[in-house]
């Protein structure tokens, strides 16, 4: 989609013969910090990175330190843990609300402790993991807000106490992280990340630490890496940021079809419910860019291989959860119901702007045929 315009920006710059640290890369992140709704975008190698380079920063910045404990939700990518504990942080994982999949704010204040710092919401799936409880609980206990927006570029959330205010994801807490790895709802063709935040000091710690820690060529202030996107990837990026919005409209409009077409499925072949908000399709539809649209099945490797055998391909997201995973193998004792039910039954079905109505109305039908 859009094959031409990126033609164009690509080839400008090849025929500018500057690929790295150029103008590309200097108008997307002044293109997305303004969609997103924050001062500073930094561009990085990839979302782990931004994640990474985030919780780095608040460390040289002395706003953390090792052994600080950052709450996050416990059935997310493993990426989110990775960041946590490469700078030799602490997870403290809490379960997900069964309803929405994202992290259960009822849960989050009876696992803080006096090493607590910062919560870390993601909006899996691309739907918004923020709720004000959430919100009022940092600003109470001054704990540090930062989203995981790998999955849910685009996503607005509406303000309870003013409905006329409107946020984006990426701008709710002190700092974000994105991701556009190609499936993304905003995609590269290669690995590339970001990072958004309104917080001067760490967006300047960020940008020197992905640039080998230096903020003046050849000094370095700290031990860095080497963590930028290139020219390409950020043009691609600005022609694609162009159609985000009108991409995540046809992706909710998907959405809407299969939660109203889709009927749970009550035969011994399984139980398969259709992801919603309190009950609520229309409110589910809304509060979600929807990055993937995930059922869940008690016999979820049945319906996947009826599904193949009819010509429609699917994914898990994720078939095992962190807490299993061999490298936390610490962790292989943790009672997480919730997150292993999830892990176990979920199923990610089409939902993308390039599907036709008619794929759309087929894959609901070959969904319903599964329980006669």
């Amino acid at each position: 989609m859009h094959a031409d315009e990126i033609h164009e920006a690509v080839s400008h710059v090849i025929d500018s013969g500057w690929y790295l640290r150029g103008e590309a890369t200097e108008r997307f992140e002044a293109e997305y910090a303004q969609y997103i709704g924050t001062k500073h975008c930094i561009c990085v190698a990839n979302g782990l990175d931004a994640l990474t380079l985030i919780l780095r920063a608040y460390i040289y910045n002395n706003v953390l330190q090792e052994g600080d404990e950052i709450i996050v939700p416990a059935n997310t990518y493993i990426a989110t843990i990775l960041s946590i504990t490469e700078n030799r942080l602490k997870p403290v994982l809490v379960e997900p609300n069964p309803d929405t999949f994202q992290i259960d704010d009822a849960l989050i204040e009876q696992a803080i402790t006096p090493r607590t710092r910062a919560v870390m919401i993601v909006h899996l799936y691309g739907r918004c993991a923020y709720t004000e409880r959430i919100a009022d609980i940092c600003q109470r206990r001054h704990l540090l807000l930062l989203e995981d927006n790998a999955q849910a570029h685009g996503c607005i959330v509406q303000s309870v106490a003013a409905e006329s205010q409107q946020s984006r994801t990426g701008s709710l807490g002190h700092a974000a992280a994105h991701s556009f790895y190609p499936g993304k709802n905003l995609g590269a063709m290669g690995d590339a990340g970001a990072v958004t935040t309104n917080d001067d000091d760490l967006a300047a710690t960020v940008r020197s630490i992905a640039n080998y820690g230096s903020s003046r060529k050849y000094v370095f202030d700290y031990i860095g890496r080497n963590s930028r996107i290139d020219e390409v990837q950020a043009a691609l990026l600005s022609v694609k940021l162009k159609y985000l919005d009108e991409d995540n409209a046809r992706r909710r409009a998907i959405a809407a079809y299969y939660l109203e077409n889709i009927a749970p499925l009550s035969s011994p072949k399984g139980n398969t419910n259709v992801l919603k908000r309190n009950g609520a399709p229309s409110g589910a539809v809304e509060g979600s860019v929807w990055h993937v649209f995930p059922v869940l099945c008690e016999q979820r490797d049945a319906l996947q291989a009826y599904l193949a055998e009819n010509g429609v391909q699917t994914m898990i997201h994720y078939p095992i959860p962190p807490h299993k995973q061999a490298c936390y193998a610490d962790w292989h004792d943790l009672c997480l119901p919730i997150t292993e039910r999830i892990h176990a039954q979920e199923l990610s079905i089409p939902c993308h702007q390039a599907m036709t109505d008619a794929e759309v109305e087929r894959v609901a039908e070959i969904i319903n045929n599964f329980n006669t």
